[in-house]
C-alpha cells in the first residue's frame, strides 16, 4: 500500500515537471519552471563567464596617462570581428548561455514574451557581443530587448548598453540624441544615471567638447556608487581641465582623487600627484615644499609599481633647477625601472636626446634619438619629427667620428717616442687594473654565492662527486673560465683571435682600430703588449697627411652643417676657423672664410668685416668676391649661379658630350664645395662616367656618391642604383645570333672615329632621308662609345634578315649608294657592348666566331 502510494505521488510529479517543461504553454508552473532554470542555471554560468572574461580585459588592459583616458576600460582595435572568428572564450561561453536560454526557455506566446528572465537573456548576449567589438550583433540584441520587451525593468539599461554601442560605431551624435530622450521621459535609478552620463561625456571628448564632457562626467561620479569609476571620472576630468588650460580646476579635481585614497585604484592617485607637480610652476618659494613632496612619493614603499613615473617627474624637477646630473641620475633611474610602458621610455630617451642636443653633444644626442624611435609607433607624426632630427644628426655622427679618430691617430702620431712609449704603458697599466678590479669583484661575488649554497640543501648533496656533477665546483670553474677568456664560441682554435686592435683614443679612452671602426676583441698577451700598440701607429707620412685632410674636410662639412640645419653659429664657426688654421686644400679656403663671414655677420661680431676685406682682397676673381662686392647684381644675373651652371651642364649631358660634363663637373664641384648642389654635380658626372667609360668606371663612382653624401637625395639614389640596377647591367655574356634570323629587336649600326663627326653627321641625315622615303618607323641616333669611338644607329628592325635586308639596300640601290662599313647587332648585345666597353670581344666571338 505504502509502494502503492509513493508511486503514484511519483507519478503525478513526473506529469507536473513533464508539463511544465513546455514553452507552449502559459500556465504558471510553466513559467515558474523556464524562469527558475534560464535565472539559476543558464544566465547564471553565463554572468560568471562574462565577469571573467571583463576581469580579463581589465588586467590585460593598460591605460594611457600621457594621453586623456578613455570613460570605459576598453581596448578598441580597428580590426572588424566576425562571428565565426576564435574570440575571448569567456565571452564566447557568455554568449552560448545566453543564447541557450533564449533558445530554450523563451515562451514566446500569442507574440508576448511570457518568460520574465529572457529579456535578461538578450541583454548578457548583447554585452558579450559588445566586450568582444561585434558591434552589429550586440545593437541587433539591445535593439531586440527595445522593441519586444515594453515592459521589462532592463529597458534603461538596454538603452544605455545600445547607446555606448552606437558610440562605438563612431556615431555619437546619434547616442547623445537617444540619450537625452532617455533622461526626458525615463526615471533612472543613480548608477543608471550615472553610467548614462558617462556615456555622454565620451561621446563630447570624441566630439571634442571638452567643457560639456566635464559637466557629464561631474553629475556620473556624483550618482555612481562604485568608488573606482568614482576615481577615473574625477582623474579625467582633471585630465580635460589640463588640456583647457585650468590648471587650477585641474589641481582641484586631482585632490578629489587623491582623497579618495584606497577606495579607488592607486594608480589614479599616483597620477593625479605626478598631475600636479606638474601643474605646479617652481619658484623659490615652493621648491624645497616641491622636492620633499616628490621625496615622500619616491620612498613610500606602496608606491614601488610606480617609480618608474615618480623617478621621471623628479628627473624633470632637477632638470628645471638645472641639477643636470642629478636630472640624468633619475631619467637613468626611470628608465631601469620601467619594464612595460614604451612611451614612458621614448619621453626619458627623447628627454636625455634633447638635453644633449641643447649642450651640442650632438653623436650622444643622436644615439638618444635612435632609442627614443625604437619605441614610439612607426608612422606616427612625432615619429616622424624625431626621425628627421636624426636623420640631420646622421652626418654629424659620421663626421665627427672621422675628425675624433683622425685628431687621436695624428695626436699620437705627433709624440716624441719617449712620450709615446710612455702614454702606452699608463694606458696599459690602466686597462690592467681595471680587469685586477674587475675580476676581484667577480670572485668575490662567485665566491659569496657558492659558499651561500654550499651551506644549502642542494649544496651538502653536492659535496664530495666528481668535478662536472657538482654543482658549485662547476659553476666556479664557468665563471673563472668566463673571466680569464670573456665569451668564446665552441669551435676549433678558440684561443687565437683575429680580431685587429689599434691606437685608444686620447680624447676618450675608446680603443679604436685602424680604418676608424670601434675595435674588437684582442687576446691578453696583445692587450697588455707595448709592442702591439706602438706597431699600430702609421709611419708612412701619406697616411698622416691623409687623415689631416679627411679631418679637414669633416669640420669643413660639420660647421655648415651647424650652421644650416642646427643654427648653432659659435660651434659651425669653430668647425670652420680650425679648418682654416689646419693647412687646408685650396678648395675648402675660400667657402669656410664666407660662411664664417656669413656666421660674423649674423651675430654681429667685428670680424666680420675682416673677414669680408680677406675674401675681397685675396679671392677678388672669385664668385663669393663678386656677391660681396655686388649682391644684387649676383640676383638679377644668375647666369653664374650653381643651379644656372648645373642646367647648362644638364643640357650638355643630354647632347652626349660627356668629356666636357666630366671636366666641368669637377671644376664645379671645386668651386662650389659646401653648396647643397654639389651632390647633384657629382650625380651627374657618375652618369657621364659611365657613358664614356663602361661599367666598372660607373660602379665605382656612383659607390662614390652614395657613400660620400648618404643623406641626400642623390646619395639614396646612387645607393639603390647600387643596389637594383648594377647587378642587372654586370653581365657581359652575349646572346648567339649566328644562325639566328628570328623575331627580335636587331640594330644596323655604323662605327665612326670621333674625329670623324662630320661624316658621321651627314650620314645620320642621309639615313633619317631614306627612312622616310621607304616609309619605314625606325629611329636613327648617333651615339658615343668611348673618348674615340662613335657610332650611328639604325634601331627598330623585328629580326635579323630585316637588317641585313635594309643594309643591303641601302647600299645596292642606286639611289642611296651609302656604302660605309656597318655591322647588325642584336639590342641586348648592343646594350652589353656599350655598358662594357667590349665591342672587339663582340666582333671576335660573335661576328667571326672560331671554326
Amino acid at each position: 500500500m505504502k509502494l502503492q502510494k509513493t508511486l503514484f505521488i511519483a507519478i503525478i510529479l513526473g506529469g507536473l515537471v513533464f508539463n511544465a517543461c513546455s514553452t507552449k504553454k502559459d500556465k504558471f508552473i510553466n513559467r515558474n519552471w523556464h524562469a527558475l532554470n534560464t535565472k539559476y542555471n543558464t544566465l547564471y554560468n553565463g554572468n560568471i563567464a562574462f565577469e571573467q572574461g571583463r576581469e580579463e580585459l581589465n588586467s590585460a588592459y593598460r591605460d594611457d596617462y600621457w594621453e586623456v583616458l578613455p570613460v570605459e576600460r576598453l581596448e578598441v582595435t580597428e580590426e572588424i570581428k566576425l562571428d565565426s572568428e576564435n574570440n575571448n572564450p569567456n565571452f564566447i561561453i557568455a554568449e552560448e548561455k545566453a543564447t541557450k536560454a533564449i533558445q530554450r526557455h523563451s515562451m514566446d506566446i500569442k507574440d508576448e514574451e511570457r518568460n520574465p528572465q529572457t529579456d535578461e537573456a538578450f541583454l548578457l548576449l548583447g554585452k558579450a557581443r559588445y566586450f568582444d567589438q561585434r558591434y552589429i550583433p550586440a545593437l541587433e540584441s539591445f535593439n531586440y530587448i527595445l522593441r519586444k520587451y515594453i515592459e521589462s525593468d532592463k529597458l534603461n539599461e538596454a538603452t544605455i548598453w545600445r547607446e555606448k554601442t552606437n558610440m562605438r560605431l563612431d556615431n555619437p551624435e546619434l547616442a547623445i540624441k537617444n540619450l537625452r530622450r532617455l533622461f526626458k521621459f525615463e526615471t533612472l535609478k543613480d548608477q543608471e544615471y550615472a553610467d548614462a552620463n558617462a556615456v555622454l561625456a565620451q561621446c563630447y571628448i570624441n566630439l571634442k567638447a571638452a567643457d560639456t564632457a566635464i559637466q557629464k562626467l561631474k553629475i556620473a561620479q556624483g550618482y555612481t556608487k562604485k568608488n573606482p569609476e568614482k576615481g577615473r571620472y574625477l582623474f579625467i576630468i582633471g585630465q580635460l581641465y589640463n588640456q583647457m588650460g585650468h590648471k587650477d580646476s585641474a589641481n582641484y579635481a586631482f585632490d578629489k582623487v587623491i582623497a579618495l585614497n584606497r577606495r579607488s585604484p592607486r594608480v589614479y592617485m599616483i597620477n593625479s600627484h605626478l598631475k600636479k607637480i606638474q601643474n605646479t610652476e617652481i619658484t623659490d618659494s615652493n621648491r624645497e615644499e616641491l622636492l620633499e613632496y616628490l621625496t615622500d612619493l619616491e620612498e613610500n614603499r606602496e608606491n614601488r609599481p610606480f617609480l618608474d613615473k615618480i623617478y621621471r617627474e623628479i628627473a624633470q624637477f632637477h632638470l628645471a633647477n638645472q641639477s643636470d646630473s642629478l636630472a640624468i641620475a633619475y631619467y637613468n633611474k626611470s628608465l631601469k625601472a620601467n619594464n612595460r610602458e614604451r612611451k614612458l621610455n621614448a619621453l626619458n630617451y627623447q628627454s636625455l636626446a634633447d638635453y644633449n642636443f641643447d649642450k651640442d653633444k650632438y653623436k650622444v644626442a643622436g644615439a638618444y634619438y635612435d632609442s627614443t624611435l625604437t619605441n614610439l609607433t612607426d608612422n606616427t607624426r612625432k615619429y616622424r619629427s624625431i626621425k628627421k632630427k636624426l636623420d640631420n644628426l646622421e652626418d654629424v655622427i659620421k663626421y665627427e667620428d672621422i675628425v675624433q679618430y683622425a685628431d687621436s691617430v695624428i695626436t699620437v702620431y705627433d709624440m716624441p717616442e719617449a712620450e709615446r712609449k710612455a702614454y702606452f704603458e699608463d694606458y696599459i697599466a690602466e686597462l690592467k687594473r681595471e680587469d685586477e678590479a674587475a675580476a676581484e669583484k667577480e670572485l668575490k661575488r662567485t665566491t659569496a654565492g657558492f659558499a651561500a649554497f654550499s651551506e644549502s640543501k642542494g649544496g651538502k648533496e653536492n659535496k664530495g662527486k666528481f668535478y662536472f656533477y657538482n654543482i658549485t665546483s662547476l659553476g666556479y670553474g664557468k665563471n673563472d673560465f668566463k673571466t680569464r677568456w670573456g665569451e668564446r664560441v665552441l669551435e676549433d682554435d678558440w684561443r687565437w683571435s683575429n680580431k685587429n686592435r689599434a691606437l685608444p683614443s686620447e680624447a676618450t679612452g675608446e680603443e679604436i682600430l685602424a680604418n676608424g671602426l670601434p675595435a674588437d676583441e684582442i687576446t691578453d698577451e696583445q692587450k697588455y703588449s707595448l709592442d702591439f700598440y706602438l706597431e699600430q701607429v702609421p709611419t708612412d707620412v701619406t697616411v698622416i697627411d691623409s687623415l689631416k685632410t679627411e679631418r679637414n674636410f669633416a669640420n669643413y662639412q660639420l660647421g655648415l652643417i651647424y650652421k644650416e640645419k642646427f643654427k648653432d653659429n659659435l660651434l659651425a664657426a669653430g668647425k670652420l676657423e680650425r679648418v682654416l688654421v689646419s693647412n687646408p686644400e685650396e678648395r675648402l679656403i675660400l667657402p669656410s672664410k664666407y660662411n664664417l663671414y656669413k656666421i660674423y655677420e649674423e651675430t654681429g661680431s667685428p670680424l666680420a668685416s675682416n673677414m669680408r676685406q680677406d675674401i675681397i682682397t685675396n679671392h677678388s676673381d672669385t664668385r663669393y668676391a663678386e656677391i660681396l662686392l655686388n649682391p644684387q647684381a649676383i640676383l638679377e644675373g644668375n647666369t653664374d649661379s650653381p643651379d644656372a651652371r648645373y642646367a647648362s651642364l644638364f643640357k650638355l649631358y643630354k647632347e652626349q658630350e660627356y668629356l666636357q660634363v666630366i671636366t666641368k663637373s669637377q671644376e664645379y664641384i671645386n668651386r662650389f664645395t659646401g653648396d647643397p648642389i654639389v651632390p647633384k654635380f657629382e650625380m651627374l658626372k657618375a652618369n657621364a662616367i659611365g657613358r664614356l667609360q663602361g661599367f666598372e668606371s660607373f660602379k665605382e663612382a656612383l659607390n662614390y656618391v652614395a657613400l660620400t653624401y648618404p643623406n641626400n637625395p642623390e646619395g639614396k639614389k646612387a645607393e639603390q642604383m647600387v643596389a637594383d640596377q648594377l647587378p642587372k647591367l654586370e653581365a657581359k655574356e652575349f646572346s648567339p645570333e649566328i644562325g639566328s634570323t628570328g623575331a627580335g629587336n636587331w640594330k644596323v649600326v655604323f662605327p665612326f672615329k670621333i674625329k670623324d663627326n662630320e661624316k658621321a653627321l651627314k650620314l645620320k641625315e642621309r639615313l633619317e632621308g631614306v627612312i622616310k622615303d621607304l616609309k619605314y618607323k625606325n629611329i636613327v641616333s648617333k651615339d658615343i662609345y668611348n673618348l674615340e669611338d662613335q657610332f650611328v644607329v639604325v634601331h627598330g628592325f623585328k629580326s635579323k634578315d630585316f637588317a641585313l635586308g635594309y643594309a643591303e639596300l641601302i647600299k645596292k640601290n642606286k639611289d642611296y649608294r651609302i656604302k660605309d662599313e656597318n655591322f647588325v647587332v642584336l639590342s641586348d648585345n648592343y646594350k652589353i657592348i656599350q655598358v662594357h666597353k667590349n665591342l672587339g670581344t663582340y666582333k671576335e666571338h660573335i661576328l667571326t666566331p672560331k671554326p
